[in-house]
């Protein structure tokens, strides 16, 4: 099939390699604009999947916006069968949605409903979740509205982090996309509308919700670490707010103490009910490390407390 392919972090590049792979023929590729880069912004930096893009020798678009007659008029001029959207982080107007002759599919990484919106590994996982997935949607005007065509289900270990489960939900939709669109080509991709109940959106990020609170139970202190990891991260302040320690692994463990305690030589911090071990740390401008390595520089007696 004739395809567009509309995406931009690493998340989407298996998904493109997967498309090409399978001879379809991607007639062009839109991504975001390359970011500023280096000290002084100067350099440019393209996309994932813009750089990947390049080296199969596919045609790239970096539009600002995709709103207007001219976009649309662009976007119909490339006879697209379909078109594959894996975060783009673009809107998609109604005139591009309708522009290919079979829509647009959208991988998305939650169990639709659940977790509709801009952040679904990382709240799925600071929700405490058992279980997730990857689906193949038909793109319409709402927020991750559409019918679902594929869904494939992916378990979420008790120490899972984002970083973790992105990189294994990427790979598990690259498969399930060249799946759908194999069944789209012979007509055989039925779609089911969403249920309406057991709608969840999973909001962007905010800074505000990264600082570690040792005053909550020990699992939504483990929940929220794993959560943010690798990015942005969950920290705490390391004798003053100016220096922040990044969490990027933790473990539940045994013990009690008032919250922020540090618990023994192995950095198990007491939390609102139960303790939660660090495993996996890092300051700002340094290289993770594991806890041993930490505490040789960076005295953090059995007794004292973290903020």
């Amino acid at each position: 099939m004739r395809i567009v392919f509309m995406g931009t972090p690493d998340f989407a590049v298996p998904t493109l390699s997967e498309i090409v792979g399978r001879g379809h023929e991607v007639v062009a590729v839109y991504t975001r604009a390359p970011a500023p880069a280096g000290r002084r912004g100067l350099d440019l930096t393209p996309s994932p999947v813009h750089a990947v893009a390049e080296r199969f020798g596919l045609p790239v678009f970096t539009p600002k916006s995709l709103r207007g007659e001219e976009a649309a008029e662009t976007f119909r001029a490339h006879g697209a069968d379909v078109a594959v959207v894996v975060a783009y982080g673009l809107i998609l107007p109604q005139a591009i949605l309708d522009a290919p002759r079979l829509g647009c599919l959208n991988l998305h990484g939650s169990l639709l409903p659940r977790w509709r919106g801009a952040a679904p590994i990382q709240r799925a996982i600071m929700a405490g979740d058992r279980e997730t997935g990857v689906a193949v949607m038909q793109m319409e005007a709402g927020l991750d509205t559409g019918p679902v065509g594929l869904v494939e289900r992916i378990p979420i270990g008790p120490d899972m982090t984002a970083g973790e489960l992105h990189d294994r939900m990427m790979v598990i939709g690259a498969d399930l996309m060249g799946r759908a669109l194999a069944a789209l080509e012979r007509g055989g991709l039925a779609f089911t509308p969403q249920p309406p109940t057991g709608v969840e959106y999973a909001a962007k990020i905010e800074k505000a919700e990264t600082r570690i609170d040792w005053s909550r139970p020990a699992q939504e202190v483990h929940d929220r670490i794993r959560g943010l990891s690798p990015f942005p991260g969950a920290w705490f302040p390391l004798g003053s707010e100016e220096t922040r320690v990044k969490v990027l692994r933790s473990t539940l463990a045994d013990g009690s103490a008032a919250p922020g305690t540090v618990l023994d030589d192995r950095l198990t911090i007491a939390c609102g009910t139960g303790a939660v071990r660090l495993v996996e740390l890092q300051k700002a401008g340094k290289q993770p490390m594991g806890a041993e390595t930490f505490l040789r520089g960076n005295k953090l007696a059995p007794g004292s407390q973290l903020t």
